[in-house]
This record gives C-alpha cells, structure tokens and sequence, in this order.
C-alpha cells in the first residue's frame, strides 16, 4: 500500500491510497470536509464524506502526468516503469503542478 497527500493551495485536502491489488481509494481530510468554504478538488470528486475507490487511477490525478517524451524521459531518469502512474504522480506533482493541486508523499506510513 502507499498514499500520497493531496493539497490544494497548500492545504492538505485529503489522501489518496493505491492498495496491493492496483486499486486506488481517494477521502477528503476531515478538516477539509467541515469547512463549507473549501471547494472540491475536482468535479469529478465532488467533496463527499465516503471515500471514492477505482480500479485505476483517478483521471483527475491521471491527467495531471507527463505525456509522450516528457513521461519517457522522467521514467527513464527517475528509473521507474512507464505504467506505474503513482510513482510517476508522486514525482512530478509534489512541487510545480498547472492548476492549485500538489501531491506529497505521507510518511506517516
């Protein structure tokens, strides 16, 4: 199992969890769902108390990868495999992302 934090203007808004079998499951943080103000990271993951679960991972988090040359040359650098999305998610979105979402790993695990 691994997860990543998910923050939004660098805020932690939740957490995101690829399990042993590949799936993924998504859940806002807590504090995040208590405060009205705070908006969805997504339209597609509207905030909801119940986690969301997927067999792949969230296209949100899939479209904000690397594509094509880029993605080559940052699995080719970063020595990880062209189909392991996560670690590829982990590695380009902790610092400079397009839109106000950052990935950052959780190392309370």
């Amino acid at each position: 199992m691994r997860q990543a934090e998910i923050y939004f203007k660098d805020e932690k808004a939740g957490l995101i969890t690829q399990h042993d079998d590949g799936s993924f499951t998504y859940k806002y943080d807590d504090l995040w769902m208590s405060n009205t103000n705070k908006p969805p990271i997504s339209l597609t993951l509207p905030k909801d108390k119940q986690e969301y679960k997927s067999k792949y991972l969230f296209p949100f988090f899939y479209n904000m990868l690397p594509e094509g040359t880029n993605k080559q040359v940052v699995c080719k650098y970063m020595r990880i495999d062209n189909d392991d999305y996560f670690s590829l998610l982990l590695i380009t979105a902790r610092y400079d992302t397009i839109g106000a979402v950052t990935v950052k790993i959780n190392k309370s695990i």
